[in-house]
């Protein structure tokens, strides 16, 4: 087992090498500039999009639901285990790199989605089909790339979506309440698999109510607790702007690793965290009953600034203030992202491990079901509607096994298939960039304008 360990960190080391941070975060900048700064529309108008509803227009949920189940799957452990271990093995610096991600990424986000409404196809019983797979197949009549993608997808789905999360869960729950890993496994094998059998539909009514409390309770914890540390808010900032550059040291223990590390582990996580420029929320962006592509695409957009550019910044300051207000947490010894962020939550007496447990739960759960969803449609992209049930099964029965495995080992292998997930998905931005710069244009100043191209019927 020590061997398989060591050649899987030694894959995630050269998957995550400097070649896919130039890649992905060079495509956040690239599209920034290629949509115009389309993060200004996004927050002005994409968040009042995702609101409303198009209920004439093609889709199977309305753009509320597609979001909501898009911000279920990526506003996960990565949101709070994921920064902790950021800041854990890349100093806080990390949280810097992990926001600047965020904040461009919101363009790529934009341009994923743009092409999964653009090119998705409609089953023969009215289901929508969408993602990286389809705007490869149809837009750049790359099928081969688009089956790649989708293997890595379903792949991708057992480790970020599942197994990470349920083992975030089950050791929370285990650490607050004595519940054995195996029964925190099967209760949410049973919870998980009532939802997902209802599709999509189920999956985004469900999601559509939790998804809306769980982040709103959370944030209101980081900032109660950012109010109690009000004297360390500046430092922390300072701090974090700081060691995302150079080597150092803080208060707190606080010790900042170099840029490499910094912008290694920020990025990785950030793209753990918001999923930008992997391919997966355009998945459910492509069920969303819109008139036009670039409606969804917006409203699809601000999961990436109400994910990384909110919840993570307040997780990433909240870690910071607590470790510089209390220096008894000694970031040296912790290599662990969820213990320093128990330890750092536990440091607010009652409130913080509250506002920790259960946002670790909500979260994790969450993604759960949002990426039962996107799996569910990577298999029947390469494999028919025959492969879903197969799929379904193995997808409980690794949420059974996942309290039991290391936590490192997980969240090494979510590393990797995050990062060939998101290969062929950046080449279909980038090589369709043309067509989303076109549609941006065409679309932007008449948000209501209706795309009058006919949705393919495919037999799938």
């Amino acid at each position: 087992m020590s061997n398989i360990a060591d050649i899987i960190q030694t894959i995630d080391n050269w998957v995550w090498g400097w070649w896919m941070i130039i890649l992905l975060f060079g495509t956040h900048v690239f599209m920034t500039f290629r949509t115009g700064f389309i993060q200004v529309k996004s927050i002005s108008k994409g968040i009042r999009l995702s609101v409303s509803k198009d209920p004439d227009a093609e889709g199977e949920v309305s753009q509320f639901g597609a979001l909501t189940t898009a911000l279920a799957a990526t506003i996960g452990t990565g949101n709070i285990v994921g920064v902790g271990t950021a800041i854990a093995l890349g100093g806080p610096g990390a949280v810097l790199w992990i926001w600047l991600t965020g904040c461009f990424g919101i363009a790529t986000k934009y341009s994923e989605s743009l092409i999964s409404v653009k090119y998705r196809v409609k089953t023969k019983d009215g289901r929508m089909q969408g993602g990286a797979m389809y705007a490869l197949e149809r837009g750049l009549n790359m099928k081969w790339l688009g089956m790649i993608f989708a293997i890595f997808a379903g792949f991708a789905s057992f480790g970020i979506g599942c197994a990470t999360q349920v083992n975030a869960i089950a050791n929370i729950v285990n650490g607050n309440f004595g519940v054995p890993n195996v029964v925190t496994g099967i209760v949410i094998v049973v919870m998980t698999g009532i939802v997902i059998l209802g599709g999509i539909k189920s999956i985004a009514n469900v999601c559509e109510r939790l998804v809306p409390f769980m982040a709103g309770f959370y944030v209101i914890g980081c900032i109660i607790i950012l109010c109690l540390n009000y004297d360390f808010i500046i430092p922390a900032i300072k701090t974090i702007c700081t060691l995302a550059f150079t080597p150092g040291a803080a208060a707190g223990g606080l010790v900042g690793t170099g840029i490499r590390a910094a912008i290694q582990f920020g990025v990785a996580r950030g793209l753990f965290s918001n999923e930008s420029g992997m391919g997966s929320a355009p998945i459910a962006a492509a069920a969303a009953q819109t008139r036009n592509p670039v409606r969804q695409a917006l409203v699809s957009s601000t999961g990436t600034f109400w994910d990384t550019v909110v919840v993570c910044l307040m997780t990433g300051l909240v870690l910071v203030t607590t470790i510089m207000k209390n220096p008894d947490v000694n970031m040296g010894d912790i290599r662990d992202g969820g213990v320093l962020s128990t330890e750092a939550f536990a440091q607010i007496p009652y409130f913080g491990p509250i506002v920790l447990t259960l946002g670790i739960i909500t979260f994790a759960w969450s993604t759960i079901l949002g990426w039962a969803y996107y799996g569910e449609r990577a298999v029947e992209y390469f494999a028919g509607r025959k492969g879903i049930l197969p799929y379904r099964i193995l997808y409980l029965a690794v949420a059974f096994i996942a309290p039991i495995v290391a936590l490192d080992t997980v969240w090494l292998v979510a590393d990797i298939l995050n990062a060939l997930m998101a290969i062929p998905n950046l080449i279909a931005v980038l090589l369709l960039s043309p067509v989303i710069a076109k549609e941006t244009k065409k679309y932007i100043n008449d948000l209501d304008a209706y795309d009058d191209t006919p949705i393919p019927v495919v037999d799938k």
